[in-house]
């Protein structure tokens, strides 16, 4: 069945002139908040460039009553949450996720830490200095430079020209006029009136609306102001070659409020693959490879639309042309009614599988739902601008309606799997074998580890091969893929297909309604990928920290002999799977994608083997003269309690490792630690980028960590760890979990070798922890007794390193 509506959210202005949304998701089982100040990098004195910005990352230094270390972003670490910032040309956004019985905590650091900055000298000092090697980093990422030379066309005095991100140059924090400015900005801009504050979570409105009301006395009340309009962009359109890529850029004036939803829609469509639309002539003409249409800008009715082609340089004449053409086509459908419901469609689908923190995020943006009557006026005056003409080519057509997105035909009892035989024997759902026994012993293992009454579910399906697949085949994998994917997800399934060492992994998550028939066109499409099939684009360049990422979950599995044949492959590959939370009707529905699963059924998968070596480093080529540096530690067994000392581990070393090697040191300005599971493997992931300092000498500084941690825990009031342990053991409570959360762990305990209840006894191993089992995991720690895996972007240095072959 569809997605039910999902409830509009609650608007109302406080009376200290805060404008808030509210939300009431029954399902959630967490709380989010998204706050938008009206004010950005634009709104900042022409003499103090990166200002606005400046004060966004002072925000999260502590305040007076909230110290670095209790403040908003420790806070929500502590919690297993989810909290970030982000500043933009007219608007400034912090947003965080937690635990509904921890959600009221966060809004009040959250206020406190808006209201009262504390703005010590030395703590901008330092934070100047974050700033300026992200400013480095910036300046030498060949994306970013691209983005920003979009605008030379643009006049010379518009603030889309200038610099804003801030670096050591322009943040004067020692002179006078600088601190003035910044409390001036601060106090005009950082008050209710300026403030959109947006609550979604499972309280009801009345709760909602005392958690925005609690959140709004603690703000300094003001009045909205008016922010300044700029001058005229002063150019309609613009081509640009660059690289691999070609550009066009469109500039509108005078639009309406409503060109947002209606620029949106329009970029919407302009992405579709589908048959008879743009991108899918331009491939079929050799044209273009690849088409993203984006709003770049949008303000105080004037707006920049960038269309970006994966193509040569020569093609871009011809693609102007189809560009205008497949416009003034699109232009003369009436209203666009067919589109615009589907478009509506996809955007409730949206918003039913989105957790609190998208919602959150998605209300404070205050867009209609779909694409309104006004937006429809918009709309045409946006393309009467672009030039649309009255005759244009016969071959363009609609594209077709989005498979998923409608309802399914009522599933009727399943007998034997349709096209079963007797390769795939224990293929039987849920529907048609009540013994667990057998249900267990299945190679798609059907789990009742998860409610099956939700709307939500997971299907993980894993290969193990005899070789790994080349880069090149790796590509025509995923761009076989490219389309079902985006229709899943507009359909609320995220489908994925990684890639690591002799193991692939094809993994749905979302809405089950649509899952089986999802699961069905994807293995269609891998099965159909041979030596002819065409290859990936090239991607996007990544930071190094990013690289590194994308490499570890490699790394971290032996070597292996690569093969370009995938028939070869899935022939002689063997595969198992794991659905969890799925209906007995969904899991009915199965039987003809079960049946198309290429390559042997097999139940007995071994747990991957972890590495022998106690040290192994691997040098990854990041082609960046930036440092970057991971340190993966995994436990020193598969053991749950191991786990849950490794996690408590790390709940305990977030804040501390930032505060030491970011604020203190200054060795870098992306820097983290984390939990991973990786291939079943757990281990603490630390990572640093600096533009400076070389990987020796970071991991010099996080083996210096490792070894302060047994102080950090010794340190710690018997109320503090036992606060520190409930927390950690709460973050795995099913009140907590989400769906996609409890599946993915359930999928990483499987590969592990536990049982199903794995959820219960990790909750039960973590509340069993007590300090000195706890210093005990610090020594097999420090003592690599799990091995350590070391990425970086310089050679090994030697002992004890040994080089990963």
């Amino acid at each position: 069945m569809p997605a039910p509506t999902h409830p509009r959210p609650h608007t109302e202005t406080l009376a200290n002139g805060l404008r808030v949304t509210l939300r009431h998701v029954p399902g959630l089982k967490r709380s989010a908040a998204a706050l938008r100040v009206a004010a950005g990098s634009h709104d900042v004195p022409l003499e103090w460039p990166g200002l606005a910005h400046f004060l966004e990352h002072l925000l999260f230094l502590g305040t007076e009553r909230f110290p670095a270390d209790q403040a908003l972003m420790a806070y929500v670490q502590s919690h297993g949450g989810q909290v970030n910032a982000s500043t933009r040309e007219r608007t400034t956004d912090f947003f965080f996720e937690l635990p509904t019985s921890a959600f009221g905590a966060g809004l009040e650091r959250l206020s406190d830490m808006l209201a009262q900055p504390r703005m010590n000298p030395d703590d901008q000092l330092r934070e100047r200095e974050v700033l300026d090697a992200e400013f480095v980093a910036w300046s030498q990422d060949p994306t970013a430079q691209q983005a920003l030379s979009l605008y030379e066309v643009l006049p010379a005095t518009h603030p889309l020209r200038g610099f804003h991100a801030g670096n050591r140059d322009s943040l004067k924090v020692e002179q006078t006029g600088f601190q003035q400015a910044l409390k001036d900005f601060h106090q005009r801009f950082y008050r209710s009136g300026q403030m959109t504050l947006s609550v979604v979570g499972p309280q009801s409105l009345e709760a909602l609306r005392t958690l925005a009301q609690q959140f709004a006395a603690a703000l300094p009340v003001g009045d909205n102001v008016v922010q300044a309009a700029t001058q005229p962009l002063q150019v309609t359109s613009y081509q640009q070659i660059g690289g691999q890529h070609c550009n066009l850029l469109f500039a509108f004036e005078a639009l309406p409020d409503t060109c947002v939803e209606a620029l949106a829609f329009l970029c919407h469509w302009l992405n579709s693959a589908k048959p008879g639309g743009l991108l899918a002539y331009l491939r079929q003409q050799h044209l273009a490879d690849s088409l993203k249409a984006t709003p770049l800008y949008q303000f105080a009715g004037q707006a920049l639309l960038h269309l970006q082609f994966a193509a040569p340089a020569e093609s871009l004449k011809a693609i102007g042309q189809q560009v205008l053409d497949w416009l003034s086509f699109f232009a003369a459908q009436q209203d666009w009614a067919a589109l615009r419901e589907e478009y509506a469609n996809l955007l409730e689908r949206q918003q039913h599988v989105s957790g609190a923190l998208q919602l959150a995020r998605l209300d404070s943006e205050q867009l209609e739902h779909g694409l309104s009557e006004n937006g429809v006026v918009a709309l045409k005056q946006i393309l009467r601008d672009m030039g649309v003409v009255d005759n244009f080519s016969a071959h363009w057509h609609l594209p077709a309606a989005n498979p998923f997105l409608g309802s399914s035909e009522p599933l009727a009892n399943a007998g034997l799997i349709r096209g079963q035989t007797s390769a795939h024997r224990g293929l039987r759902t849920f529907a048609q074998d009540r013994s667990r026994s057998r249900r267990e012993r299945s190679p798609m293992q059907f789990s009742q580890a998860l409610a099956d009454n939700g709307d939500e579910g997971a299907i993980y399906l894993r290969w193990q091969l005899e070789a790994a697949a080349t880069t090149d085949l790796h590509g025509k994998l995923q761009r076989s893929l490219r389309e079902i994917r985006e229709d899943a997800r507009q359909a609320g399934i995220e489908l994925s297909l990684s890639a690591s060492g002799t193991q692939w992994l094809l993994k749905l998550t979302g809405l089950q309604e649509p899952m089986p028939s999802v699961l069905e066109h994807a293995l269609k499409c891998l099965a159909q990928v041979d030596a002819d099939s065409p290859s990936a684009e090239p991607e996007a360049a990544l930071i190094p920290i990013r690289q590194l990422l994308k490499a570890l979950p490699e790394h971290c599995l032996p070597a292996a002999a690569q093969s370009d044949d995938a028939q070869q492959l899935w022939t002689t590959s063997r595969w198992d799977g794991l659905a969890l939370g799925l209906s007995a009707q969904t899991q009915s529905a199965m039987g003809l994608a079960l049946s198309r699963i290429p390559g042997i059924p097999d139940k007995q998968i071994p747990v991957s083997p972890a590495s022998n070596a106690r040290h192994v480093w691997s040098h990854i080529d990041t082609a960046s003269s930036e440092h970057a540096l991971l340190l993966f530690c995994p436990t020193a067994s598969r053991e749950i309690a191991d786990e849950a000392a490794w996690r408590l581990l790390s709940q305990l070393c977030q804040t501390p490792f930032y505060q030491r090697l970011r604020v203190e040191l200054q060795l870098g300005y992306a820097v983290f630690s984390a939990l991973r599971q990786i291939h079943g493997q757990t281990g603490l992931l630390f990572g640093v980028q600096s533009p400076d300092a070389a990987p020796v000498v970071l991991l010099d500084a996080i083996q210096q960590f490792l070894a302060s941690i047994a102080g950090l825990i010794e340190r710690l009031d018997d109320h503090s760890f036992k606060q520190l342990r409930q927390s950690l053991a709460e973050q795995f409570n099913e009140n907590n979990l989400s769906a996609r959360d409890a599946a993915d762990l359930l999928w990483q305990a499987r590969l592990a070798g536990h049982s199903s209840d794995y959820l219960a006894q990790l909750i039960a191993a973590i509340g069993q922890l007590e300090r000195p089992a706890l210093l005990a995991a610090v020594q097999r720690l420090n003592g690599a007794e799990g091995g350590w895996h070391c990425l970086a972007s310089s050679a090994s240095p030697g002992a004890p390193w040994q080089a990963a072959k």
